[in-house]
């Protein structure tokens, strides 16, 4: 017959493992070096590679004056502000302590998309930081490669209106345009033997930047041809690569700023908006949006982009 104090010390022991295991399973993901996002100086996991402006092979915002021309002096200059138009207790408390991430959360509903038109991560922060005094918090190179150029606090200068409450990555890209391979969309693509690819022009090759050592390849085979402002525009698609690390970047974001939804506006119909909101309306959506819906004069991300499926992707990997 079993004793009643080896069944309490069985029962005590049973206990203790059912805890270990539940705090195993519930215990916050492990940060993994180069997989992280910062935001006030706090370190968030995302699956998938970022490089951080502090890195040696970052892009570093923080720069005041030019990145790549280091004979120039430092021009005093800054290319982010400090978030405004804060409510007034937070503003209150942003004035004496600085924003931190409660506040920050309370502030931040938007993630906006755009193409950069520069084809690679490095042209876009040269023309970003060097020639137009602007900034944005993350470049999405074509390899999938993500780069963090400021603390997700601070107001990065990229969609006009939705800078004080948004968040903004520059995917790199050619762009779209009104002819299907006009001259200035040819600049960038070429075909062989399996479809259409990316080049680099040659002015960007007499300027160092190197074509990868993969074949950039549209995810999709043909030239998509689509209404954004009400006007058509024809454009190659986004890599693979670049939707798989978008997607992530998207879950990791919605997990920190819980007010960031995973959708994008739609129409009455369940299709995304092609055009620009009202400003009310803009700023009362909380989610993702492309710089097309913060700007009348803007197209980006463009027709190709496959909102549904990053949007798709994007929902599993949190839900994960």
């Amino acid at each position: 017959m079993t004793s009643p104090s080896f069944k309490y010390r069985l029962a005590a022991a049973s206990a203790i493992l059912l805890a270990l295991l539940f705090a195993r399973c519930t215990a916050a993901p492990a940060l993994r070096e180069g997989h992280t996002l910062e935001v006030c100086g706090e370190r968030f996991p995302i699956d998938t590679r970022v490089v951080s402006w502090r890195e040696a092979t970052g892009y570093d915002a923080y720069r005041e004056g030019k990145f790549f021309d280091r004979s120039e002096p430092p021009d005093g200059k800054r290319r982010y502000a400090l978030r405004g138009n804060l409510p007034d207790a937070i503003a209150a408390r942003a004035r004496t302590t600085g924003l931190d991430l409660e506040d920050l959360r309370q502030v931040v509903h938007q993630f906006v998309l755009h193409y950069d038109m520069a084809g690679s991560a490095r042209q876009c922060f040269k023309v970003l930081q060097d020639v137009r005094n602007l900034s944005v918090h993350f470049l999405l190179d074509v390899d999938g490669t993500i780069y963090q150029t400021l603390d997700l606090r601070e107001k990065a200068q990229h969609a006009t209106i939705a800078n004080d409450f948004s968040i903004g990555v520059e995917i790199a890209h050619p762009g779209a345009y009104p002819q299907p391979m006009s001259a200035p969309m040819a600049l960038w693509y070429e075909k062989d033997a399996e479809g259409w690819r990316q080049k680099f022009p040659a002015w960007m090759k007499e300027a160092g930047i190197q074509t990868p050592d993969f074949v950039i390849r549209p995810a999709r085979p043909d030239i998509i041809a689509g209404e954004v402002q009400g006007k058509v525009y024809h454009q190659l698609d986004f890599t693979e690569q670049q939707y798989a690390a978008l997607s992530r970047l998207c879950a990791a974001l919605a997990e920190v700023f819980p007010r960031i939804r995973l959708d994008a506006p739609r129409n009455i119909d369940g299709n995304i908006v092609n055009h620009v909101l009202p400003e009310a309306e803009l700023r009362a959506f909380a989610g993702i949006v492309g710089h097309f819906h913060v700007q009348k004069n803007k197209q980006d991300p463009g027709p190709a982009f496959q909102w549904d499926r990053m949007l798709k992707e994007a929902r599993r990997l949190q839900r994960r």
